[in-house]
């Protein structure tokens, strides 16, 4: 099963498209993209599988980056900006590495092109263990999650998937099945046998361990003129905890 993507768009000018982690949804990179519609027209997508776009069973980079593809054509874009986190940026770099044509200019948010071990056991426990036929309240589902995850921010993170159904019962908006089921395609890295060449910039969170020294070999080989900036005193949410900082280094690298 495959559709449009959902998507938010504002601002006119020369196009960006932001793309979500996993989890997330286009309302994660809002404060981002206001910042950049001031001179961009920013279009913040769902990923398959997440936010208001279609479910699917199928999931893994290169399918995700056709749905941008499809979007792109949809939309009458030739070419555009892209800018992901996390997931979304690996979604950014495939799309990079097998249509370059069709990307002008790459900005990617604390991830790096390379297989990383699974680390969202805690969360994937914690979603599948609220029983939605008994739970009825967000503060019953916080409760439920908060026997596995432990950190606030990442819970009122994931409740944000929360939705009210029409007889006002809620359920995730996430496709919990299919992302779970294709977790592994979710871990890997870029299998692409090609470069990207034109300019690509990396933005680390300097408390966040994504993107690490050994990654850099990996990563140049394929985006042969990447730059990197470190925002320091932020983790992996760090165009959440500064917004403004990672909006300008984004401006910089883009004039």
């Amino acid at each position: 099963m495959s559709g449009q993507l959902f998507s938010n768009v504002r601002g006119n000018g020369e196009v960006i498209i932001l793309l979500h982690g996993l989890f997330g949804c286009s309302d994660n990179l809002s404060r981002v993209a206001k910042e950049l519609s001031e001179d961009y027209e920013v279009h913040s997508l769902d990923l398959r599988n997440h936010g208001k776009s279609f479910h699917s069973s199928e999931m893994n980079y290169d399918l995700m980056a056709f749905d941008i593809i499809r979007y792109m054509d949809g939309n009458n874009i030739q070419s555009a900006i892209l800018l992901g986190h996390s997931m979304g940026g690996k979604v950014a770099m495939t799309m990079a590495l097998m249509h370059p044509e069709r990307v002008i200019k790459l900005i990617v948010a604390d991830i790096a092109p390379v297989h990383y071990e699974a680390h969202h056991q805690e969360i994937i426990t914690g979603l599948c263990s609220v029983n939605f036929d008994i739970v009825n309240t967000r503060r019953e589902v916080d409760r439920i999650l908060s026997k596995t995850i432990s950190s606030v921010g990442v819970r009122q993170f994931l409740l944000k998937n929360l939705l009210i159904t029409d007889n006002k019962k809620i359920s995730w908006k996430i496709n919990l099945k299919g992302i779970t089921e294709n977790y592994t395609n979710i871990q890997a890295g870029m299998a692409v046998g090609s470069t990207f060449s034109k300019p690509v910039l990396f933005i680390a969170g300097g408390l966040s361990d994504y993107i690490k020294a050994e990654y850099k070999k990996a990563t140049m080989n394929l985006f042969p003129k990447a730059e990197m900036k470190v925002i320091s005193g932020t983790s992996h949410w760090l165009h959440a905890e500064k917004p403004r900082i990672f909006v300008n280094i984004c401006l910089r690298f883009l004039q």
